[in-house]
C-alpha cells in the first residue's frame, strides 16, 4: 500500500503539477482515512474499501464536528486517489463514482470600498524605508493585478517587465500569465527596487519580494500584513490577500470590465470561477439603475 501512495504522490507532483503544500494535504486525508479503515474493519485497505465504508467515514468526520466544507475536501483527495487507480488499473471503479458532495453553506465575499482602498493606499502612513515601501507596493500589487498571494511570493526579479508595464506570474498548476501593470505601479516597483538594493545577506537573490532580514516572504506574513493594514481603515470580518483578489475583480466588473478579460486577468480555468464576482456588479448596476431610471422617479 505504501508503493500505491509513493506512487499517487509522484502522479500528483510530476503529472498534475500541484504544489508541495497541496499534495501533503492530499496525502494526510488519504493517511486519516486508512487510519480510520483499520480501527474500524478487520481486512480492508485502500483498494478494497467499498462506498458504504466511505460513508462511515463519512459520518464519523460529521459527529467529530468537522464542516461540510472541510469533509468534501477529504472526500476530493480520495477521489483522486481513486481516480489514480483507475488510470494505473488497479481497481475496474471508483467507490466513490456515484458520491454527491455534502451540501455547504454559500461563504458571501465581502470585497472592500473604493474609499477604504483609497484610504490604505492614500491617507494612511507607512513605514519610512524599504518595509514600508515593500508593504506598499504589496497592497496596490494585489490590488491592481488581482495575483494570489502565493503568485505574488514566488515573483521572481525578471519577472516585471518595465518597458512593456507587464508582470509575469506562475499560477496554479504552473501556468503562466502576463498581467498589465499601471506606470504608478512600476515607479513603485522601481523605488522598491533601489532600496532592496541596500539590504545585505539576500538569501534568495532571485525573489523579488523579501523581508528585510534578506529572506524570502512567507504566507502568514503576507496575510498579516494585510489584515493589519486593512483592519485601520475596514471593519469587515475578513480581511485577507484572497478579499483584495476579490476586490479587483469586483471593481473591474461594477466599472464596466469585459467577465472574459476579468476571467483572462485572474487566470481562471473557467468562466464559472469568475461569475461568483458578479452578483456585486449585479448590485451596483441594480442601484444606478434605480437611481437613474424615470419611472422610479415618480
Amino acid at each position: 500500500m505504501e508503493n500505491f501512495k509513493d506512487k499517487f504522490r509522484d502522479y500528483l507532483l510530476l503529472e498534475k503539477h500541484y504544489s508541495q503544500h497541496t499534495v501533503l494535504a492530499y496525502l494526510n486525508d488519504l493517511g486519516f482515512f486508512e487510519s480510520f479503515l483499520s480501527s474500524v474493519y478487520d481486512d480492508c485497505n485502500l483498494v478494497t474499501v467499498n462506498y458504504s465504508q466511505i460513508r462511515s467515514w463519512i459520518v464519523s468526520l460529521s459527529d467529530d464536528g468537522i464542516s461540510n466544507p472541510s469533509i468534501n475536501r477529504k472526500i476530493s483527495s480520495l477521489k483522486s486517489f481513486y481516480k489514480f487507480l483507475l488510470k494505473t488499473k488497479q481497481i475496474e471503479s471508483s467507490p466513490l463514482l456515484k458520491h454527491k458532495a455534502l451540501k455547504s453553506p454559500k461563504k458571501i465575499q465581502v470585497p472592500f470600498s473604493e474609499k477604504e482602498l483609497d484610504l490604505v493606499l492614500n491617507q494612511i502612513a507607512y513605514k519610512e524605508g524599504f518595509e514600508g515601501i515593500r508593504d506598499k507596493l504589496i497592497v496596490d500589487l494585489f490590488y491592481t493585478t488581482g495575483i494570489r498571494r502565493a503568485e505574488l511570493i514566488n515573483l521572481k526579479m525578471g519577472n516585471i517587465d518595465f518597458s512593456n508595464h507587464t508582470i509575469k506570474v506562475l499560477g496554479k498548476r504552473n501556468k503562466e500569465r502576463i498581467i498589465p501593470i499601471l506606470p504608478v505601479i512600476a515607479e513603485q516597483a522601481k523605488k522598491y527596487l533601489s532600496e532592496r538594493a541596500s539590504i545585505q545577506q539576500v538569501s534568495d537573490e532571485d525573489r523579488f519580494f523579501i523581508l528585510s532580514n534578506g529572506v524570502k516572504l512567507n504566507e502568514s506574513f503576507v496575510y498579516r500584513l494585510i489584515n493589519y493594514y486593512f483592519s485601520n481603515v475596514s471593519e469587515k470580518v475578513k480581511k485577507s490577500p484572497h478579499i483584495l483578489r476579490h476586490t479587483f475583480a469586483t471593481h473591474l466588473l461594477n466599472n464596466g470590465a469585459d467577465i472574459n478579460s476579468v476571467k483572462e486577468l485572474l487566470g481562471h480555468s473557467s468562466l464559472a470561477s469568475t461569475q461568483v464576482y458578479t452578483h456585486n456588479s449585479l448590485a451596483e448596476l441594480q442601484k444606478v439603475y434605480h437611481n437613474a431610471h424615470p419611472r422610479n422617479k415618480k
